[in-house]
């Protein structure tokens, strides 16, 4: 048997560990790595009760266990599930294969009435240290973050943005969604990241911003009410402290990212 193995049986091992190893990062990264050890120890008990020793009867109810639990484990590590579908179809590689069958123009004077007033907004908030918290839509639509806020449907304009983050504003606590380059929604509700990587000195905001850019692919710009620096989230990744050259610089190029997609 051991002369039958063949490249063919080489790359089938190599993609199981590859994935198992995947899925192990995903994983310790959503603090669930426990479940997974015990996941693993019952498929090995199973392989080893049905395949090994041929217990008929436990091999059995072990495999109508196996059956139940595909549905359970789906459930339990649904958003899980959803951010590695999410980062496979945000591949570079697969938006390449995409830009064949898209004809969507790419964005240029209409990019740059989004970008300044978003930009000059954050810069005379963070002067201010007034607190904020603005979500750009990009492919992956948001409304169920939409419909947690209050519809506003607006014209992006500093003066506008400045009044909803207000600090005596009822809108000031929760998250400003930008969408199709209108004020969609303001005071909706992030979810919350629970990555333990995330620096101590950041607040709620800021693990919000992380929630929202590691579960879709939207920008995600927050003002420090405590220090007034101005970060930016994308793809699960922060950039802190950042000037009024480098917010517009990042978000021309993440837009300019979105058109080519």
């Amino acid at each position: 048997m051991f002369f039958d193995f063949g490249i063919k049986d080489f790359i089938d091992i190599f993609l199981v560990a590859l994935m198992l190893y995947y899925i192990y990062r995903v994983m310790k990264a959503s603090r669930s790595i426990n479940i997974f050890i015990g996941i693993l120890v019952f498929i090995l008990v199973w392989l080893f009760v049905s395949q090994v020793l041929e217990m008929k009867l436990l091999g059995s109810i072990l495999d109508k266990l196996v059956s139940v639990g595909v549905l359970a484990i789906i459930v339990l590590f649904q958003e899980e599930i959803r951010q590695f579908l999410y980062t496979l179809g945000a591949h570079q590689r697969f938006k390449t294969v995409v830009r064949f069958f898209s004809s969507a123009p790419k964005g240029t004077e209409e990019d740059k009435d989004t970008i300044i007033p978003i930009v000059l907004s954050c810069m005379s908030m963070s002067k201010g240290k007034v607190g904020a918290l603005i979500v750009i839509e990009r492919g992956m639509p948001l409304n169920d973050i939409i419909n947690t806020g209050d519809m506003i449907d607006a014209n992006i304009n500093q003066r506008l943005i400045e009044n909803i983050f207000f600090k005596n504003s009822p809108l000031h606590d929760g998250a400003m969604v930008i969408s199709r380059r209108r004020i969609k929604a303001a005071g909706c509700i992030l979810p919350v990241s629970h990555d333990l990587d995330i620096p101590k000195e950041l607040g709620l905001r800021h693990r919000a911003a992380m929630g929202v850019s590691q579960s879709s692919d939207a920008i995600a710009i927050v003002v420090s009410e405590e220090t007034g620096s101005i970060s930016v989230a994308v793809r699960g990744e922060f950039r802190l402290r950042l000037s009024a050259e480098e917010l517009e610089s990042i978000l021309t190029r993440e837009m300019a990212v979105e058109g080519d997609a």
